[in-house]
């Protein structure tokens, strides 16, 4: 059986499952979250958010299964790979490898969550969802760097899940040597040519990655919808049989929970069921329709191998033909410059460049991966309110004479410190300058170099912010290297070091470092370099409104704001509070209704780099002083994907937009809170609704069609439809752009081509004005006739409705 499956968060709400289900999604994977469900040893954590029982049995009543992935690494761009801090600090532990200390937490953790799933009756064979469980994570290239002790540890991971007697089949992804009987699984854009280790394992690919994430400081990947459908098509014309998406459901980073580093708050992925849980189309819409019609290829999948033959130099066709005579061909055109038309059979057929079509009975074409009929829309941010009456505290600066300090000889690596708890670690220090210092007299500042693992670094002189620098995903470390203003006598230095999400990918990550490690020097005394790296340091955790609360109603009650004409503006730390009412519109109750929930976000574009807090919730780290940097241009479907392809955002902030679940909103009173490292202008932050202003089609002539159920139109390729329909409660008040013949663009910026019949508007104003649902049929005698003969043509239209 052929199954399309999604890898969803556990903080997905089943709104999430109603698209999966519509869209011809079987299964949902999941990860599991040993930082967030052990953060203390042995004080486990399912409540809220993380409960992971309701989780599966949500999915469950979904009419849906799952595929539990419980690592315990999970990799995710999530913060430490899904590992708990405090397990960076076990005696003698070396992560991912054959330690003892290392196997024993991990086999601990697992067993915790198999008789959990146990005791819940959950896996398959005790009559609940889950089919199949992971051990380990993308394994593979580490074994690959670290030999022998790797190849140990993998056998005995195999084993030990094994060993747990699911009764479900447990993977390895990005795994060739799993050990029988685990299954290795592929995971990356492409997966055709993967082969399982043994010819009786099945042909699955655990991650067809949608998009790519989004990072601080960097242009924003997009996937286009043709590639995706193809890679899928590819996979399963040469024998793959169980495709998961990831994403399928974008999601939000919220809190302290990305990785990394400098991995955004939000977590779109460019899915088909965006980070708001918004169709995102046509790529939702065209994935489902793919899916339908590979399903209708299944009786001839699951009963032979391909039998593959050559169409042309770069077109082959690849038929499953069984004994009972089924039959389902895919004729695929690896062309990324020319269409072709191409003989199978008795009948001819067109494909686009970097294109499959699949025929369930070997006669009738009822999709093209390159062919979007998917209706599409255009959504827009809409301000609701941008009027906020803010408050101000300066969050005050420690010094190295300040209670609750801790005090050390040397500089001290960050999260030993921390262990995680806070973003924030002031290093405090001393320096003496003697009046006879010349520099005093020639006003030739001396120069303070400060080598730092990351991620960020401000520097304070005398209270005074001396200078801020920062790093990157590809090199988090950073050098502070300034002419700094000192006086004679005790000069005091602070350095609040900040952590951008621990890194979660790599060899050994748990060696690497955040913080201050130095050498920290001063250049141009009388003694020539001063190296004040070994000398005494203070070390504060943390803020101090961190330490109040001030993100939380009885917390911020304990300091004095300011307001009005004394509300401080762009001035680095600091803290602005206010309150607002939700804007109209529910959480989305389930079923249709969710096409008319408008998600809410927060317009975070005036500020530079920080936290903010709804009702006491984090919404997760700011940062839209970080501008986007590398290549945007166009967007060409065809050809190789790779996440540096069709990217946006260049020149601005790589996340404007912060999501703010409506589940965490209140009528009124709700209790806003930013705090902000850099100085940005809180006056500019806006709260808004994210709205879908316009529906489109866009459609190939000659498309054939299926019936909603999924199956194959009777006998002749029927002439395509272009479906309009928006939310319950609303009518198509306008035609906004309509085309047939050659039309140019996509949804929110169609235009006419060389190309275009003359009454193209007339049959979607006549058939849909004042209407939730309408359709046309895409033939020349409806539009006028044909504005090109000979040509292939499509049809573009845009809707607006009210």
């Amino acid at each position: 059986m052929s199954l399309m499956i999604a890898k969803l968060s556990s903080l997905m709400a089943a709104e999430g499952f109603f698209f999966a289900r519509e869209g011809g999604l079987d299964v949902i994977q999941t990860y599991v979250f040993w930082n967030a469900h052990e953060p203390s040893p042995g004080n486990y954590y399912f409540e809220d958010r993380y409960d992971l029982v309701r989780f599966i049995k949500v999915v469950q009543q979904a009419g849906l299964y799952v595929h539990l992935r419980i690592g315990p690494y999970i990799c995710a761009e999530w913060n430490f790979g899904g590992f708990p801090v405090w397990l960076k600090y076990v005696p003698d532990i070396v992560f991912r490898t054959d330690n003892e200390p290392f196997k024993v937490a991990m086999q601990g953790f697992t067993e915790k969550i198999v008789n959990m799933m146990k005791a819940e009756k959950l896996f398959e064979t005790q009559g609940g969802p889950i089919i199949m469980s992971q051990i380990e994570n993308e394994f593979g290239p580490v074994e690959w760097e670290i030999g022998d002790p790797g190849k140990v540890y993998t056998k005995w991971a195999a084993q030990m899940a094994v060993g747990l007697n699911t009764s479900v089949p447990w993977i390895m992804c990005k795994q060739d040597d799993a050990p029988d009987p685990v299954i290795n699984t592929c995971n990356g854009f492409y997966c055709e040519n993967f082969s399982p280790n043994a010819k009786y394992k099945p042909k699955m690919w655990t991650e067809n990655w949608t998009g790519w994430f989004t990072e601080f400081g960097a242009a924003v990947p997009t996937r286009p919808a043709e590639d995706i459908a193809f890679s899928v098509a590819r996979f399963i014309q040469n024998g793959g049989s169980f495709v998961n998406y990831y994403m399928y459901h974008g999601g939000t980073n919220f809190g302290r929970t990305a990785g990394g580093p400098f991995i955004a708050t939000s977590y779109d992925y460019d899915a088909p069921i965006d980070e708001y849980g918004q169709l995102r189309e046509p790529k939702w819409g065209h994935l489902r329709d793919l899916h339908r019609a590979i399903k209708l290829c299944e009786p001839a999948l699951v009963s032979a191998d391909p039998t593959v033959t050559s169409l042309g130099s770069n077109q082959e066709a690849h038929v499953f033909s069984s004994s009972s005579g089924e039959c389902a061909a895919f004729l695929a055109n690896y062309d990324t410059n020319y269409s072709v038309n191409v003989t199978f059979g008795s009948a001819q057929y067109e494909l686009p460049r970097w294109s499959i079509s699949i025929l369930p009975d070997c006669k009738t074409a009822v999709f093209n991966t390159a062919r979007l009929g998917a209706q599409s829309s255009e959504k827009q941010m809409v301000l609701v309110n941008a009027a906020f009456s803010w408050q101000s505290y300066n969050e005050e600066r420690p010094s190295a004479d300040d209670q609750n300090v801790t005090v050390h000889d040397g500089l001290w690596e960050q999260i030993f410190i921390t262990r995680d708890a806070s973003d924030y670690l002031w290093y405090m220090t001393d320096v003496n300058i003697d009046p006879s210092e010349a520099f005093l007299k020639t006003g030739l500042d001396p120069l303070l170099t400060i080598w730092s693992a990351g991620h960020a670094l401000h520097v304070f002189i005398n209270g005074e912010l001396a200078g801020t620098v920062y790093g990157a995903l590809e090199n988090p470390k950073l050098t502070f290297s300034n002419n700094v203003k000192l006086i004679p006598g005790v000069n005091k230095i602070s350095l609040l070091s900040v952590a951008v999400g621990l890194p979660n990918v790599g060899t050994h990550f748990e060696t690497w470092n955040a913080g201050v490690l130095g050498p920290v020097t001063l250049k141009g005394l009388n003694e020539g370099t001063r190296d004040i790296s070994k000398q005494k340091w203070s070390y504060k955790i943390g803020l101090k409104g961190e330490a109040l609360n001030l993100y939380t109603v009885s917390g911020s009650s304990s300091v004095e704001w300011a307001e009005g004409s004394m509300l401080a503006k762009k001035q680095p730390l600091t803290w602005y509070k206010t309150t607002f009412d939700a804007p109209e519109g529910d959480e989305p109750p389930g079923g249709n209704a969710v096409l008319d929930y408008e998600p809410v976000v927060l317009d975070m574009s005036s500020m530079g780099k920080g936290q903010e807090w709804i009702n006491g919730q984090s919404i997760g780290r700011h940062w839209p002083g970080y501008i986007a940097r590398g290549e945007c241009g166009a967007c060409d479907y065809a050809g190789t994907y790779t996440d540096k392809k069709c990217r946006t955002n260049c020149g601005q902030p790589s996340q404007r937009w912060y999501h703010v679940p409506r589940s965490w909103l209140k009528p009124s009173g709700n209790f806003l809170v930013v705090f902000e490292e850099w100085g940005g202008d809180p006056n500019g932050i806006a709260l808004a609704k994210r709205i879908t202003t316009s529906v489109c089609a866009d459609i190939f002539e000659g498309q054939p069609t299926m019936k909603k159920r999924g199956m194959l139109t009777s006998g002749r390729i029927n002439r395509p439809k272009a479906h309009l329909w928006c939310p319950p409660g609303q009518k198509i008040s306008k035609i906004i752009f309509a085309s047939y013949g050659m039309p140019e663009g996509s949804c929110g910026n169609f235009r006419e081509g060389s190309c275009h019949a003359h009454k193209s508007y007339a049959a979607f104003q006549k058939n849909c004005i004042g209407r939730q649902w309408c359709s046309v049929t895409v033939a020349p005698k409806v539009f006028g006739g044909d504005p090109c003969p000979g040509s292939v043509k499509k049809l573009s239209v845009e809707a607006a409705y009210s």
